[in-house]
């Protein structure tokens, strides 16, 4: 059976229907199991590997999601580029429930979250500065715009710890800095991907105003975010196809792909060594 896969996608158990010829993986990690079974395919003559980031049965709620243990299982599987499909909350008018937000930066403010695999003895520092690759993002934004999605290219999603929503203020605060959508799952996620070298884009599908917009909006409910997903998730499903269609074929050479640099424990360079020794554990 083939085990290995270019190309990764997170998100809900619907999106098993991308794949032809689907194998399931129970893939190990030195951070423990990942949040499912690994289902291993194809899309045209890409080979994909899909992972549901809250288990099959949607058990496992954001802020207990393994996400190093998520990232490294894709990445020990070959993948070097990664879809994050994701819904999230509008922080701003212009972003209407049912629009299409493709990120192209994020604001941090979980808690306690396990957030790198670099802690120690071999240490790197990735740059989050631009996360989301441009040029799957581009493929993203033109695939979304040929559905007819209403669709903002562009955007920040402030990821909050969870599984609580924010209250009005914390709301309107987000809303004031000028920040685009709010999500708990983007972070780590994204971080742990780039620093794995996985080029990511995320897809961030609107599912209700949140709390602090001014006007008659009705506070978020997990029942009206899941109406509006499933009323859309047939149309994230057809972009997330059509955007592995169009990957490159030379997925090395996207940015993230690149290799990073390590330093040791001790602040001198890593040697050849040290870094074939921790890349022996994907």
């Amino acid at each position: 059976m083939n085990r290995s896969a270019e190309i990764g996608v997170f998100g809900g158990s619907g999106f098993y229907s991308l794949l032809q010829d689907v194998r399931e993986l129970k893939v190990d990690t030195p951070y423990g199991p990942p949040s499912d079974g690994i289902a291993v395919g194809t899309v045209g003559s890409r080979r994909v590997a899909f992972l549901p980031r809250h288990g099959k049965r949607h058990t496992i709620p954001p802020h207990m999601i393994n996400y190093r243990a998520n990232v490294w299982a894709l990445k020990s599987l070959g993948v070097k580029a990664v879809v994050s499909p994701c819904a999230c909350g509008s922080l701003q008018a212009k972003i209407a429930p049912g629009d299409f937000v493709v990120v192209d930066q994020f604001v941090d403010r979980t808690s306690a979250r396990k957030d790198t695999f670099y802690d120690g003895p071999i240490v790197t520092h990735t740059s989050p500065a631009e996360t989301y690759d441009p040029v799957l993002r581009k493929i993203a934004c033109e695939v979304i715009a040929e559905q007819n999605i209403p669709l903002h290219d562009g955007g920040t999603i402030v990821v909050i710890q969870g599984p609580r929503f924010s209250t009005k203020a914390e709301s309107k605060w987000f809303t004031q800095m000028g920040w685009d959508v709010i999500n708990m799952t983007q972070y780590p996620e994204a971080m742990l991907c780039r620093e794995l070298g996985m080029a990511v884009v995320c897809i961030a599908l609107a599912t209700d105003y949140d709390a602090g917009l001014q006007g008659d909006v009705e506070p978020v409910t997990a029942a009206s975010v899941l109406e509006v997903f499933e009323k859309n998730s047939k149309r994230i499903r057809e972009v997330v196809l059509k955007m592995i269609e169009r990957f490159p074929e030379d997925l090395d050479s996207l940015g993230a792909v690149k290799s990073l640099e390590f330093t040791r424990g001790d602040g001198h360079a890593a040697t050849e060594g040290d870094i074939r020794l921790f890349e022996t554990r994907l």
